[in-house]
């Protein structure tokens, strides 16, 4: 079922107060820019272009009209023409204002509820809650036309359901469940079997609602959604030019015609109930609507014999939803605190609380800024608040849009159960001043204080008369009704003091310090004057500095933390609200106690320039990151001065704001300093290599190290550098020869001229390309750390493995004499092509240590030759994992394990398997080179990004990784290999979330033709090319696969190779 935002045209916005229209236009271009709504779609904001308004019917008439008048200027007419909606998708949302618990109305009240998957991080309103159900389960499927519904309620609708639109046509209306009490103070549907409706009663008789029952005993609420079909929009859009009901719109209105209110139910709906005839509609007085016997009566009379005119012989047609929820916002604090408590599983909702501590089970916590100790009880909320501790709240009670600064007043309170007490800010003239407001959870706010359950405080206003000392007339002028809507009891203004706080009032109204002569003395206002005077734009202002506050602090506790709680929409929230600055400056001060937090820092601002940019402006993510300009930054991290070097970088990032070429060329430097301090964070497990020293083999004599490749059969990408260390890596590999042979080697011995000659070679013997490269100067190896520079693994291994030191004051000669007696020479061969996917690199780089260690006489063990080569990849700043070099150093099949802390630590275990599963796996494994050759170094940066922005998919597939590999040792120790079939396959579908790309579509072409042989199967590797591995259904395949290979077109430059276990791993040779 498509998304009815996705066809969304027009969506406008009426609002019966011009001051509400801002806070609508920003709030909705908020969500569009968040992509709540489409970009495409037309905001509109209308008015009620009179006081009083034009009722339900009038406005949505002139918001039709407006919408009509927009689409025609886009469309290049001068005149409004009923052609623009031929295609046309509207939504008309009503929102009112006055709501008491909420300063910025029904419409915008903040829930309890995240969306984890927003792509932007924002709150979710009661519009939200709305939009989404509208669009994703009431509207989608229906055909050109206007839907029109209102704010004030949340509909919850079941997930089943579905509305059929073959054939419509007319007018439909949706209806939810309630009961029979319920009913009796709103409307109900009267419909047919058919689902015709024939009459809209309103606060009718219990025995007129019961008519209207459905099979499941509940009647059907008017519940808001109606939708006109473009043949009944043509017809109300008449009413523009056609007295009276032109008094509907601003047209009209601008053109002298008297104002006139039309209800939307009552009118514009009801004349279409087949119940009702004409005489009827015409003439009955109807509650909630104008009266046709009233001083304006004829014109009242008119409008709906007019009405029944254009709409009468439409279908009026209902849907009910068995199952549904309607639940409108009424003004009863106690129901609202009720829906807080109840609505979402979110305890803290966008909020901060120091020290962590949890509200109670049904406490809610929402858009707030805690510190110290703040108690919230069961069924209690705090809301837009700045709070510090020692404060209770207690059951029932609602704190909401207090500042840091009435602390040491909510502190000193003798607050009890079920109170509300609400900062509001208004503006009185030029000033804008907060007025604070207490009133009780079962307060009744517009039944007189004569009343017999008329309270204040929960309590009978006489309570109140003989506690403090205030007498009605304190509260109510003459004329005035005497309800605690209009009570003016909340203090405001000090004639000779200016604004006064929350102890002249609230304090002192529920028992705290406080006199009744300076209460007397202040500028008072009521509930209804406080709303009306709301500031919308600094209560938005208000909630939104609190929503940046919050944002940043979370971020800095997650970065903290290690939590895998992605951040991005977060950034994406703080650049589209201007506070990227602010969110710069937090990361800056991020300190430098965890090498590891402190290289996902400057990740985040990597993403935070790259979010200032745009989408897709300013180039790709990825590219050079060595501009002169911030290599006086590198350098400072290079010699472990973090502070200084973030310091540095945030100096020179001031320079590179302006363009978003700019910004994502400095997102590029910042991803580069992070690895900086990721190499460091690695380089920590130099603990865990220990080298011993033996006895220096004669002079000329060759040490040769043979070593297998790797095949990598679950868990890779976990054992790679931060995801090996934040979340902990498993890998389950195996090392195999190739055609029979070690692929992997090395030689090295002392020679007499001080100098290196470092010798590499790659292919098979005949064919193979060897490069010699002779460092007689300390300056030859300044590249060493330059991955793509000649020799450049060579020369790593000479400074990594202490053959020499580099930088040092003492020549390359002078070290090499003075330590060895001489020179070295280094041969390197693989077997392998480039980008085989089989470790060739990392495996390389043991095989070279451990000739090099062994020709100068020094010991080592294989733990230590592993985290030596991790080290050293960390140096040559190729980065990688550790997989590799396990899996061509220790032979057999083994899983291998880091845990989620720094300093990263491997621990290998050799799987005990048996002798007949060890020849029944060699006998299924075979290895086919694709003939592409892999990017590994791309497919890792943009892993690694992705990692350290937590994206939800990456996170939960580093889980799956591992969950994996555990139960791929497993079927190996039990000797299933159907069970490691589907680990590889599983495995496969993994690699690809983590590098989408890695599967180019002659692997694909090839896998797919394989599948049938194969009880799984992957590429070896990161992926992207190499070698693709498959465990057979059957022993002994290699021709079988040829030929399949053979016979599917598109295929060429493949091999098949048979694969023999290796249980040695690295493999000394005789000395010679």
């Amino acid at each position: 079922m498509a998304n009815y935002r996705a066809k969304l045209k027009v969506l406008a916005s009426l609002s019966k107060e011009r001051v509400f229209l801002c806070v609508c236009v920003s709030e909705l271009e908020v969500r569009q820019q968040r992509g709540g709504l489409l970009q495409g779609t037309l905001l509109l904001t209308v008015s009620d272009p009179q006081e009083p308004g034009l009722g339900s019917g009038g406005a949505t008439l002139n918001a039709l009209l407006v919408a009509a008048e927009h689409l025609s200027a886009r469309a290049g007419y001068t005149v409004v023409t009923a052609d623009v909606l031929d295609d046309a998708h509207i939504l008309i949302l009503h929102t009112g204002r006055d709501f008491p618990w909420d300063s910025c109305g029904r419409a915008f009240c903040w829930l309890p509820v995240e969306k984890p998957a927003q792509t932007v991080q924002g709150p979710v309103c009661c519009l939200d809650m709305l939009l989404d159900c509208l669009s994703n389960q009431v509207c989608p499927g229906s055909p050109p036309g206007v839907w029109v519904c209102s704010t004030d309620m949340i509909l919850t609708m079941p997930t089943t359901f579905k509305m059929s639109w073959e054939g419509f046509s007319g007018v439909r209306v949706l209806a939810l469940p309630g009961d029979v009490s319920y009913a009796a103070n709103h409307g109900v549907y009267f419909a047919d079997e058919q689902g015709r409706v024939r009459d809209i009663i309103y606060k009718g008789s219990e025995e007129r609602i019961r008519r209207a029952a459905q099979p499941d005993g509940m009647v059907p609420l008017v519940s808001g959604p109606v939708f006109f079909c473009r043949r009944v929009l043509e017809r109300l859009l008449k009413a523009h030019v056609t007295p009276p009901l032109d008094g509907c719109t601003y047209m009209g209105m601008d053109s002298g015609a008297p104002p006139i209110q039309i209800s939307l139910f009552l009118d514009l709906l009801m004349c279409l109930c087949s119940d009702l005839n004409e005489s009827e509609f015409v003439n009955g007085e109807r509650a909630g609507c104008s009266s046709p016997i009233s001083q304006q009566g004829a014109v009242v009379r008119s409008a709906r014999a007019l009405l029944w005119r254009i709409l009468r012989g439409t279908t009026l047609h209902m849907v009910y939803v068995p199952g549904g929820c309607y639940d409108y916002l009424t003004l009863s604090g106690r129901e609202h605190i009720g829906r807080l408590t109840k609505k979402g599983t979110e305890r803290d909702t966008l909020s901060h609380i120091q020290p962590v501590t949890q509200p109670l089970d049904g406490g809610r916590v929402i858009n707030s800024v805690l510190e110290g100790d703040v108690s919230v009880a069961s069924g209690a909320v705090i809301q837009h608040c700045h709070l510090q501790g020692p404060v209770d709240v207690h059951s029932g009670c609602l704190l909401s849009g207090l500042e840091v600064t009435s602390s040491s007043h909510i502190q000193q309170l003798a607050l009890t159960n079920d109170h509300i007490i609400q900062g509001h800010h208004i503006q009185l003239g030029e000033m804008k001043i907060t007025v604070y407001t207490v009133l009780g959870a079962y307060d009744d706010l517009k039944v007189s204080c004569d009343d017999d359950g008329a309270t204040f405080l929960n309590h009978r206003w006489s309570d109140l008369y003989s506690r403090t000392g205030i007498q009605p007339e304190d509260l109510w002028g003459s004329g005035r009704s005497q309800s605690l809507m209009e009570a003016r009891l909340f203090p405001v203004f000090q004639p000779r003091g200016g604004a006064v706080g929350l102890e002249v009032g609230v304090c002192w109204l529920l028992g705290g310090p406080g006199a009744l002569e300076q209460w007397r003395a202040v500028w008072r206002l009521s509930l209804r004057e406080v709303l009306s005077l709301t500031d919308q734009e600094g209560e938005l202002r208000w909630r939104e500095a609190l929503f940046f506050q919050v944002g940043r602090r979370r971020v800095m506790d997650n970065l903290k933390s290690q939590s895998d709680r992605g951040l991005l929409p977060s950034f994406r929230a703080a650049v589209l609200g201007g506070q990227h600055e602010e969110l710069l400056c937090t990361l800056d001060s991020s300190d430098g106690e965890n090498l590891g937090v402190a290289a996902r820092c400057l990740a985040c601002i990597a993403d935070v320039l790259a979010c200032l940019a745009g989408e897709g402006r300013g180039g790709l993510r990825s590219g050079p990151a060595a501009n002169p300009a911030w290599s006086h930054a590198f350098s400072i991290l290079e010699q472990g001065d973090l502070l200084g070097g973030v310091q540095a970088l945030a100096t020179e990032r001031a320079k590179w704001l302006s363009r978003p070429d700019l910004l994502v060329r400095a997102a590029r430097h910042y991803e580069a300093a992070g690895q900086v301090l990721l190499r460091q964070a690695v380089m920590l497990s130099q603990r865990f290599i220990y080298i011993g020293q033996g006895e220096v083999p004669p002079l000329g004599e060759w040490q040769d190290v043979e070593c297998p490749a790797r095949l990598d059969l679950s868990g890779g990408w976990s054992d790679t550098p931060p995801i090996a260390f934040e979340h902990g890596g498993v890998v389950v590999n195996v090392a195999v020869k190739v055609d029979g042979r070690r692929p992997i080697g090395a030689r090295a011995r002392r020679i007499k001229e001080p100098r290196l000659l470092l010798v590499s070679s790659s292919g098979v013997q005949d064919d193979a390309i060897a490069m010699e490269t002779v460092c007689e100067r300390l300056e030859d190896l300044k590249d060493h750390c330059v991955p793509y520079a000649p020799a450049a693994l060579l020369k790593a291994v000479c400074v990594c493995s202490g053959l020499v030191t580099y930088p040092s004051r003492q020549s390359l000669d002078e070290q090499l004499l003075q330590r060895w007696g001489g020179g070295v020479e280094i041969h390197t061969w693989s077997l392998l092509p480039h980008g085989s996917g089989l470790g060739t690199s990392s495996i390389l780089a043991g095989a070279v240590l451990a000739a090099v260690y062994r020709c100068t006489g020094r010991t080592y063990d294989t733990d230590s030759l592993i985290h030596a080569v991790l080290h050293l990849e960390q140096m040559l700043t190729t980065g990688g994992g550790w997989q590799d070099q396990v899996g061509g150093l220790v032979g057999g099949v083994k899983v291998a394990r880091s845990k989620a802390c720094l300093p990263l630590r491997v621990e290998v275990e050799r799987l005990p398997l048996s002798d007949d599963f060890l020849l029944s796996l060699q006998q299924h494994l075979l290895l086919v080179y694709t003939g592409k050759t892999r990017l590994a170094r791309n497919l890792l940066q943009d892993t690694v990004r992705r990692w350290y922005s937590r994206v939800p998919s990456i996170v939960e597939n580093a889980g799956q990784l591992v969950d994996n590999a555990e139960e791929c040792a497993r079927a190996c120790t039990e000797g299933s290999l159907p069970r490691l079939g589907a680990c590889l396959e599983r495995y496969w579908g993994q690699k690809k979330v983590m590098a989408p790309g890695c599967e180019p579509a002659a692997v694909r072409t090839m896998m797919d033709a394989l599948r049938p042989l194969a009880l799984g199967q992957t590429l070896a590797g990161a992926g992207g090319g190499g070698f693709l591995y498959l465990l057979t259904r059957q022993p002994q395949q290699g021709e079988a696969v040829r030929q399949v290979l053979n016979n599917t077109q598109g295929l060429r430059d493949f091999s098949v190779h048979p694969v023999e276990l290796d249980m040695d791993g690295i493999s000394l040779l005789k000395s010679s």
